[in-house]
Parts: C-alpha cells; structure tokens; sequence
C-alpha cells in the first residue's frame, strides 16, 4: 500500500501475486517481507517472500504506476544498503542465497551462495584491511558470519563474491551491527538454544578479526529475574560510541535495555521497568 507520507491516507495498492521464481506456480498470498526507499529513483524496493520476485515500484506518477520485476530466489526476507547505498543486499534465507539489486541500473547485479539460513537484519559494512568494502550477514542456520565483497570499481575480483567466513559463537543469530566510527562487529545470538549463548553477545574488533570474538554478558548485567533474557538487535547511537541491546524475555517478566560503552566494551547504563516489555 502506497500512503501519503504525511497524512498516511492510502494511495495506491499493489498486488505482490504472482509466479514463484523456480517451480512457476501461482501463489494467492505472498508475504511482503522488506521494503526499502531507492536513493537512486523515486521508487521502493520490495521483497515478495514466497515467490522470490522483487519489485521495483516507481511512485512518481501514482495514476500510472509503473512497476519492475526481477527474478531473485524464493523466501526473501530482510536486507540492507551496501555504503554507497547503490546496491541492496537481501537474504533469500531458505535459498541460503544473498540477492544483490543494482539501484541505479535497477537489475539483478548478483545471486551469492552463503551458508544455512542467512539473517542478516540490514547487515553490516565495514573497510577489510585486505578486501575493501564489505558487507557482513550472519545466520540462523549456524555460526558462520559471511563477508561479501561490494566494491566493483576498487576491488573488482573480490565484488559479490564471498571473502571470508568466520565463526561466531553459534546458529540463531538475527542482527549484525557496525558503524563508521567504530571498529567493532557486533554479532546476537537471540534464538540460540543454549542460555548461555542466547544471553550473550559477540564482538569483534574489525582490524584483527583473526583473534575472535570477545564475549559479554549482557543479559548478567542487566541484573533481571527469571526469564529467557535473550539479547536481541544491538543498535548504536547516533554518535556512534555507544551500542544498545535489548534483552528479551516473556510479557510477565521483567525486560531491560543495556548500554555499552562501545569503545571499551562496558557496561555503562541498563534502562528496566514497567514500561520496557519484550523491547
């Protein structure tokens, strides 16, 4: 549904029904899965789960609007910008395929094999001392954290292509973080079975990623009572030298949201209460 942005009155609908990408079989309800704003041309780009088509949908005349299809993998879930925000990178997660859009050229740029189940929420981008740009996903499936490399023009044998793998602290991951003013690599573990993984977090000091990662109690610090406590989706701040995490337990039990100094890896404030469920 496209909605006026400032009144949100519904404008337009668009129908996401249509062919699956490999068996060409018809679905009724695909799920829209990601949507994000083209930098390039007045158009989103939308993720159709099941059938694994995404659409280019140009909004600059709603009347007659005009929508683009391209053929990815099947299970489209979320995805992300690389740091030119030309280029969108998205998790076919059951495909165990990363999809690469060409904003500009508004194509298909690449279909990368990764490991089991990637989730990358909208990843993570930082500069390889060996590869240059990349773009970080983890998974589901297991432990492997994927580099892919995004730089065409600079390091064109390492573009779209995997660089490197490495290993985290296990499967159920769902969000990788980073930002251009630090040099850390944050990886979650939330749907991880063991306790002891899912109420942790993995970082990684970008420049020597060969060393592994540390590992901080978060959920210890939060100082909660019984629950779960899964530490889900770390976010910075806008300064960029703070990481905040939220610790997810049940409705009926206590919850909190933890600050970590990113620089020196400590605990600097938990935010708890009654109004901090499941953040």
């Amino acid at each position: 549904v496209i909605m006026d942005g400032a009144t949100l009155e519904p404008l337009k609908i668009v129908s996401t029904r249509g062919l699956t990408v490999d068996t060409q079989e018809y679905h009724p309800e695909p799920r829209v899965a990601a949507i994000v704003a083209s930098h390039e041309h007045p158009e989103f780009i939308v993720n159709v789960k099941e059938t694994g088509r995404i659409l280019l949908v140009n909004y600059s005349d709603i009347e007659n609007l005009t929508t683009t299809r391209i053929d990815a993998a099947r299970f489209l879930h979320d995805g992300g910008w690389d740091s030119t925000h030309r280029y969108f990178l998205t998790a076919a997660n059951q495909s165990d395929k990363i999809a690469v859009i060409d904003s500009k050229e508004r194509k298909l740029t690449a279909l990368i094999d990764v490991d089991k189940i990637p989730h990358p929420g909208r990843g993570a981008n930082f500069v390889h001392d060996e590869y240059g740009p990349v773009w970080v996903t983890s998974a589901l499936g297991n432990e492997k954290i994927t580099l892919i490399g995004t730089d065409p023009e600079g390091h064109a044998d390492n573009a779209w292509k995997v660089v490197d793998v490495l290993n985290g602290q296990g499967g159920g991951s769902l969000f990788v973080k980073t930002h251009p003013k630090s040099r850390n690599l944050w990886v979650d573990t939330p749907l991880n079975p063991e306790a002891a993984i899912s109420q942790t977090v993995a970082v990684f000091d970008v420049d020597n990623l060969a060393a592994g990662y540390e590992v901080l109690p978060i959920a210890e610090w939060a100082e909660l009572g019984e629950g779960p406590k899964r530490i889900v989706q770390p976010e910075y701040n806008k300064a960029g030298d703070e990481v905040w995490f939220s610790v997810w337990s049940g409705k009926e039990e206590e919850s909190a949201i933890v600050v970590v100094d990113d620089k020196t890896r400590t605990l600097k404030n938990v935010i708890k209460g009654e109004r901090i469920v499941t953040p």
